[in-house]
């Protein structure tokens, strides 16, 4: 395609070398003839709909001609909405995002177009077309990141959620990034990035940060309740008392992980009691019996993790009748197992079935995949610490080896530390085979290493 040739010279060429008539044409692309022909004498730009009809009609794929409308119509001529609105809903559906990121490129230059931008942007997201949107927002965000506006703030936290991947340490910049902009958001999307936000930390195990975001996370929704009850904006997901819950909820986890048991065990009172909430509604009782199972599913876990062992039978009745608790319990029963030489040969013939990975779920909605990645590495190391204790060298090393892979697949620095560790550490009982699959999977971290330098070093 030559860069001086026009979409009417393309057009024209066709009409010749099929010669074919106008009035052929017009039949065939359902474009009034009369207005081929002012398209052709160039007394009448093209239309959107136009350029995908006389597209169709030459037998071309879908988008054959954009690079060239852009040139003609947003180039060298006045951008108008009424063609860039279209034509980026055409390009977005064709997933021709280089199109997208040339015209915003172009449209940057009058700030006038933000505001229609932004709403293209929340229209594409809404509709699950995520990497147009992304383009969107990231371009707004950058014409006015020496504002404060809430758009600003909202385009930071699009770009946070959709930003979230397997790659921890990906999420940790991020995570860290849009902490800025969350006090900004308006208050009808704030409980709910508060609440993304602390469980990406936590799945990072920052949690100093998780205490941090859960205390303002406890005083908004609290003061929101205070001030409006359960009356709450369409984008607010969760009944208002979930936040509150859910702050004292991450809040006593942050201290179990940090072997604050006791002081764990009293913020499990504070989301055990619901005597402050007003008439509880069918949705929020859904939230207060949620809360109630966890509390109990988590005072047996701290006073496992305390060293009461005696409690681990009652623990197990209590996770036998309740699916969506066995595969967090069990990350804790094996990690408890392991801190105090107990045998659990029983527990994990038994569960054996969730050492495979699976999506985790509750009765108020899907568990946060960087949550489950977390705990699934943290299983099967654990697992490898377990047997390899007890002298089952293969099956530990064979677990070791998996945790090691998947902190790979999720670039997860800290579980890859660990996985070299262990593995360094019982070497001499590993098979040829186990040690070659080590060796390939080293070479992998280290090509990790060199694509992201020094990625290991934010987990020590």
């Amino acid at each position: 395609m030559e860069p001086t040739t026009t979409i009417r010279d393309h057009l024209e060429s066709y009409l010749k070398r099929e010669q074919m008539s106008i009035s052929l044409f017009s039949e065939t692309s359902g474009i009034n003839s009369g207005t081929l022909s002012n398209i052709l004498n160039k007394n009448r730009p093209i239309a959107m709909q136009q350029l995908d009809r006389i597209t169709s009609a030459m037998n071309l794929e879908e988008g054959y001609f954009y690079e060239l409308y852009i040139d003609e119509c947003f180039v060298h001529a006045a951008p108008d909405w009424r063609r860039l609105g279209p034509f980026l809903h055409r390009c977005a559906e064709l997933d021709k995002l280089n199109c997208i990121e040339d015209v915003i490129r172009l449209m940057m230059d009058n700030l006038s177009y933000i505001p229609l931008l932004f709403d293209l942007a929340e229209e594409f997201y809404h509709a699950g077309k995520f990497k147009p949107a992304v383009l969107l927002y990231e371009t707004i965000a950058e014409s006015e990141k020496m504002q404060h506006s809430e758009r600003l703030a909202l385009c930071q936290y699009r770009l946070f959620r959709l930003g979230l991947t397997n790659d921890q340490q990906r999420n940790l910049i991020i995570a860290a990034q849009f902490e800025y902009y969350v006090d900004r958001l308006d208050e009808r999307y704030q409980l709910d990035a508060l609440n993304e936000l602390i469980n990406a930390f936590a799945s990072l195990h920052r949690w100093s940060k998780v205490q941090e975001l859960s205390e303002k996370l406890k005083v908004k929704a609290t003061i929101h309740y205070e001030l409006n009850g359960r009356r709450k904006q369409e984008e607010t997901k969760r009944p208002i008392i979930f936040y509150i819950m859910y702050a004292y909820l991450a809040s006593g986890s942050a201290n179990f992980h940090l072997n604050n048991y006791e002081i764990a065990l009293k913020y499990v009172s504070l989301y055990t009691d619901y005597s402050w909430v007003k008439e509880p509604d069918s949705d929020e009782m859904v939230v207060i019996n949620q809360f109630q199972e966890w509390a109990e599913g988590n005072r047996y876990i701290y006073q496992l993790m305390a060293g009461q062992f005696e409690i681990l039978p009652d623990y197990l009745d209590y996770i036998s009748t309740k699916e969506n608790e066995i595969f967090p319990a069990l990350c804790d029963i094996v990690t408890a197992a392991n801190r105090y030489d107990m045998n659990i040969d029983y527990v994990l013939k038994e569960y054996e079935s969730y050492f495979t990975y699976q999506e985790q779920s509750n009765r108020i909605g899907k568990v946060s995949k960087r949550v489950t990645d977390d705990r699934y590495v943290r299983l099967l190391a654990g697992l490898g610490t377990y047997y390899l204790k007890k002298d089952e060298f293969a099956k530990g090393i064979d677990f070791v080896l998996n945790s090691l892979r998947f902190s790979l697949e999720i670039s997860d620095g800290r579980g890859m530390l660990r996985g070299v560790g262990l593995f360094e550490q019982y070497r001499d009982y590993a098979s040829d085979t186990a040690i070659q699959q080590y060796k390939n999977l080293i070479s992998e971290v280290q090509k990790l290493n060199e694509e992201k330098a020094g990625f290991a070093d934010s987990y020590m």
